[in-house]
């Protein structure tokens, strides 16, 4: 390894300055030589300062993404926002209290600090001199206001049930927040960081303006159509985004929105199918970005509803995936087979020891006859909305039909899919975005209050384990209760998940600042106000 010694970041950007005013190799080389730098070492530091030079952010441009679901449903509230296009426009208008990082780390944006003593009580410290769009100046009673309609039952906030926690928020002075929990909770930073709890102007009713304190400001929305907002030049942040103006649409068909890409008109098509990778690499002018953070797709089975509400269908129908030739066929390799719960092996909570199921078509066809259902004809809602969810249905039809299973695929629009279908059908896929924490997961999609609760599963005991765990800050106890929970959900929840899908997006080479993030794709939903387009 080549030393470098006395070398400060203050030298690397005399480097790069020279670079910019366009200082040849031998130049820079010669003055590294007269400073007493080896040729090794100058090399070394040209190499480091060339590839900082290159990632610097350029200002300015139009940039345009398209995303592969929208509907008339589409909002500007956060504490409504459904689906990633709602979450990608929102992170853009406003700003969270946290913000998680690629590493997963929380930091921290229109929160000072977060501080407590026995993660009961927190007492949140706001940046000061953040303004919202409309000039108003951010203090602790939007704070108070914007967490408190999730607890407002009128609202229908899609957090409501985890928002429940919040015992009472209270402003103790303009930039003091307290929160005071039911029970200890040490996720509540990362909590914070979810899309949903972004904050909004005290007394807000009229969402339509997109009024929040984020990097851009709203130009124009229409609800399944499209959104354009333009840089908001009085930022908090330094240097603010990077982009002149950022406009977003959907285009459901995955061919159109990779063709889209492909001849210029979109920057960024997100979520694309690995069937569209070889379209891709001929263009020669794109690149593809893998995020491998717990997106899944899921079959949900209503145990309320008939045949969900049959003993050993949802069983049969776990033992009816094959879970290989989805990974290998429908995912192309990428994907990790995934064992009917939803934490994902990317997250330290996952349990290894909990083993995925085996495609057995004879069990299943037992479990079906048992349930008294074999031979009669089953529908199955299923839509591009729901990535890949028509492909795993077709496969779950050839596997029925084997065995004298009917299944009828209902393949339906994408847009209304999950205002219509989702949560409502009693047999049908949905498609889960990834979520930092079991406790989260758990609060949203499977307590017995969850608002997304997709099977419509209940459980007093899972309710007690998943209370219990959120409070317990001794990790290996707290491991050992999640590794429990997730036994729980695999074997007693209806809703299969097969696989743990890579979320793939493919930008244009001239996009440049993307990566992955563990809220998920876009660069966890914030990229508008991260990524820049190179001149």
């Amino acid at each position: 390894m080549t030393k470098i010694t006395n070398w400060t970041r203050a030298d690397d950007a005399m480097v790069e300055s020279a670079i910019r005013r366009g200082a040849s190799r031998r130049d820079l080389l010669r003055m590294f030589m007269a400073g007493g730098i080896s040729l090794a070492a100058g090399g070394t530091i040209l190499g480091r300062a060339s590839a900082a030079l290159a990632a610097t952010p350029v200002k300015g441009g139009h940039l345009i993404a398209a995303s592969w679901s929208s509907s008339t449903a589409d909002t500007l509230d956060p504490a409504k926002a459904s689906q990633a296009t709602d979450y990608v426009r929102c992170c853009a208008l406003y700003n969270r209290l946290t913000f998680l990082n690629g590493r997963g780390e929380v930091q921290m944006e229109l929160a000072e600090s977060i501080e407590t003593k026995d993660a009961k009580v927190w007492i949140v410290k706001l940046k000061k001199g953040v303004t919202f769009h409309d000039g108003k100046t951010l203090t602790a009673d939007d704070v108070v206001f914007s967490m408190n309609r999730h607890l407002d039952e009128a609202v229908g906030s899609k957090v409501n049930a985890m928002a429940k926690q919040m015992t009472e928020i209270k402003a103790i002075d303009p930039t003091t927040v307290q929160f005071t929990l039911a029970a200890p909770n040490a996720d509540l930073p990362a909590i914070l960081a979810m899309h949903h709890f972004m904050i909004v102007a005290d007394g807000t009713t009229d969402f339509s303006k997109g009024n929040g304190t984020g990097s851009f400001a709203l130009e124009h929305f229409e609800p399944g159509v499209k959104s354009l907002m333009k840089r908001n030049e009085n930022y908090f942040k330094p240097g603010g985004a990077h982009v002149d103006s950022f406009e977003y649409f959907a285009i459901p068909d995955d061919t159109a929105r990779v063709n889209a890409l492909v001849s210029g008109d979109i920057h960024l098509a997100a979520s694309i199918k690995p069937q569209a990778l070889r379209l891709i690499e001929s263009a020669g002018n794109i690149d593809v970005l893998q995020n491998t953070a717990g997106n899944y797709t899921d079959l949900n089975l209503r145990l309320d509803l008939s045949p969900g509400d049959k003993a050993g269908f949802a069983e049969g129908m776990k033992y009816l995936f094959d879970r290989e030739l989805i990974t290998k066929s429908i995912a192309r390799g990428r994907a990790v087979i995934a064992n009917d719960q939803p934490i994902s092996p990317s997250n330290k909570y996952h349990n290894a020891e909990l083993k995925a199921r085996e495609f057995d078509p004879e069990r299943a066809k037992s479990l079906f006859d048992k349930a008294g259902l074999l031979g009669q004809t089953i529908p199955i809602v299923a839509s591009d909305a729901a990535t890949s969810s028509v492909e795993m249905a077709t496969l779950l039809q050839q596997a029925g039909a084997q065995i004298g299973m009917k299944f009828d695929i209902q393949r339906v629009p994408s847009d209304g899919y999950w205002s219509k279908y989702w949560l409502q059908a009693p047999v049908h896929f949905g498609n889960i975005n990834p979520r930092p924490t079991p406790d989260i997961l758990f609060s949203l999609l499977y307590t017995s209050d969850a608002p997304w609760n997709e099977s419509q599963f209940k459980s007093e005991k899972f309710d007690k384990m998943v209370h219990e765990a959120r409070g317990e800050l001794d990790e290996a106890k707290r491991k050992e209760i999640y590794d429990e929970c997730q036994v729980i959900v695999s074997n007693e929840a209806a809703t299969a998940i097969p696989v743990w899908l890579s979320d793939l997006e493919a930008k244009s080479n001239k996009l440049q600042g993307l990566e992955t993030n563990p809220l998920g794709g876009q660069m966890g939903y914030a990229m508008a106000e991260y990524v820049w387009l190179e001149a």
